[in-house]
């Protein structure tokens, strides 16, 4: 079963976002997580629960405007996070997840569902392929600190 979070109460969503984001406080999450849904016109969140609702993966999206890399339209639907417990790989959840996302992003009008991984999360490279993304670039960021 595939709920959509419109309260950051949502069972379940802060203990996933802790397991996928571990490095971040239970006070960052919270705060990111009311700020998603108080704007339900640029973020998306969904919760898988299997029986009896046991949540075992989420799914956040946003909408971007600004440019995305790999992409030829805008707004583009971007996928934030993806995460199935570990137990419930292989079961087809994050494939739902990724669709309740695509009917999202189709109703606002996006062409193109997006996503980024690091270089050397292998693991989620493999899955995105499984879901029909495509590789488009490989990207390193630099950043130069200002006086």
């Amino acid at each position: 079963m595939i709920e959509r979070c419109d309260s950051a109460d949502q069972p379940g969503w802060l203990s996933l976002r802790m397991a996928l984001w571990p490095h971040c406080s239970r006070e960052e999450h919270l705060a990111d997580m009311e700020s998603f849904v108080a704007d339900p016109g640029r973020y998306v969140q969904f919760v898988a629960y299997a029986e009896p609702r046991l949540p075992v993966g989420f799914i956040e999206a946003s909408l971007r405007s600004d440019y995305v890399n790999g992409t030829d339209s805008s707004p583009v639907a971007f996928i934030e996070g993806i995460y199935v417990v570990p137990a419930n790989r292989r079961q087809g959840i994050a494939a739902q997840l990724v669709e309740s996302i695509t009917e999202w992003a189709m109703s606002r009008g996006c062409r193109e569902l997006a996503s980024d991984v690091l270089l050397e999360n292998r693991l989620s490279q493999v899955v995105h392929e499984a879901l029909g993304f495509r590789e488009t670039e490989r990207v390193v960021y630099f950043c130069k600190a200002l006086r």
